[in-house]
């Protein structure tokens, strides 16, 4: 049942698609001849400027009912030294259980396993429908192919997405957001080997770093495990040994939580700079919005729940990082993220990703789609029907 993921998994990772960097039409072709010789209803998604951001399966159940998406990118992180390899970071071959290649784990067997489940609901009739996406721009941290699935007037939008991050012990239901920053600090510029003594901006923007980082936080509150976090990422300014700076901007990025918000990361900013009384202007970068799913939410109670019928001790967790399940919260739709096989080398060298893993791992999940899929309590007659629920073989 798996050969046929992994035989498409290994074609994904021999065609390079490092974010950023690589064209993205080899493996995207990939998907789509695959795509097209099982008859699944796929198009291609492209950003604002026109660019090539993913595609998009869609496979409608024809019956009353919400659509859930699978969600996996198939750009990858860069190779790093290849020297430091020990195989080709585009080999996608199976050495003792494991499938090995740059986008081994993160995240073309993951897609390839969407694609599976997919092709499994194709012509069947149930509840709903399932959407795959298969993002090229998330590495880049563009996720540009999921911004252009939520724009799309044609998409229906998903009650909820799950996304295939590798690992077998935690599915993620929660994430810190962030509010960043950058901040131009000024002073008056002038001769370092003057006889007037004036503080330069440079000088200014080491205060107020001082005055932030000595900014009091609070701890964390409720149900979100997690306490806000502020961490000052970079200092620019000078321009040579004789010239007192007349410009220093700082950056500043904030973790917020649902009880010290981007509003509040702001203020704090804000009261920071004008404790520092020089003039400075805050410039807001970015900003996503902390989220969390209760245990008994949808889709994190299908999936916790399949992994669990399958005998697997899964944690939920609420990450530091923020990942793609906070921008979907923007939009208003719950998310999960993680749940897949064992892995190793992931961002890093010898990326590799454990087979013995993927049976299961590919049952949970249809299992979890199968249950968001089946026709809710009162629906009529047909949750008496043999063709109206997914099947599980």
């Amino acid at each position: 049942m798996t050969a046929e993921i992994v035989e498409l998994a290994q074609q994904l990772i021999r065609r390079p698609s490092r974010g950023g960097i690589d064209d993205y039409a080899p493996v995207l072709g990939v998907l789509e001849d695959w795509l097209t010789t099982r008859e699944l209803p796929h198009r291609r998604l492209y950003g604002e400027g026109g660019g090539l951001t993913g595609l998009l399966v869609e496979v409608s159940g024809g019956l009353p009912g919400p659509w859930w998406a699978l969600d996996a990118c198939v750009d990858t992180a860069p190779y790093g030294d290849e020297g430091a390899w020990s195989f080709p970071p585009d080999c996608g071959d199976v050495v003792d259980g494991w499938l090995r290649g740059r986008g081994a784990a993160d995240s073309k067997l993951a897609a390839a396993m969407f694609c599976d489940i997919a092709a499994k609901l194709h012509g069947r009739t149930f509840h709903g429908g399932l959407a795959v996406l298969l993002d090229v721009d998330e590495h880049t941290g563009g996720f540009g192919g999921a911004r252009a699935y939520l724009a799309d007037p044609a998409a229906v939008r998903p009650a909820g997405v799950m996304i295939g991050y590798p690992g077998p012990a935690e599915v993620v239901v929660g994430g810190r957001g962030f509010w960043r920053a950058t901040i131009a600090v000024h002073a008056e510029s002038g001769h370092s080997g003057a006889r007037r003594t004036t503080p330069g901006a440079v000088s200014r923007a080491a205060r107020l770093v001082r005055l932030l980082e000595e900014s009091e936080l609070p701890g964390a509150h409720g149900e979100f495990p997690l306490p806000p976090k502020l961490t000052v990422t970079s200092i620019r300014g000078g321009e040579g040994f004789s010239v007192v700076p007349d410009r220093c901007e700082v950056g500043v990025d904030i973790r917020t939580t649902p009880t010290f918000d981007a509003r509040a990361a702001e203020a704090l900013v804000r009261a920071a700079t004008a404790e520092l009384g020089t003039p400075a202007t805050v410039t807001p970068v970015a900003s996503w919005p902390p989220f969390r799913l209760a245990e008994d939410e949808q889709p994190a109670a299908a999936l916790l729940d399949a992994a669990a019928r399958a005998g697997l001790t899964v944690r939920a967790k609420t990450a530091g990082p923020s990942n793609i399940g906070n921008l979907l919260a923007a939009e208003g739709i719950p998310a999960t993220a993680g749940f897949g096989v064992r892995y190793e080398g992931l961002h890093s060298t010898d990326e590799r990703a454990c087979l013995a893993d993927l049976r299961t791992v590919h049952a949970v999940y249809r299992e979890a789609v199968r249950h968001l899929l089946a026709p809710q309590r009162g629906a009529g007659n047909c949750a008496t029907s043999p063709h109206c629920c997914p099947a599980d073989n």
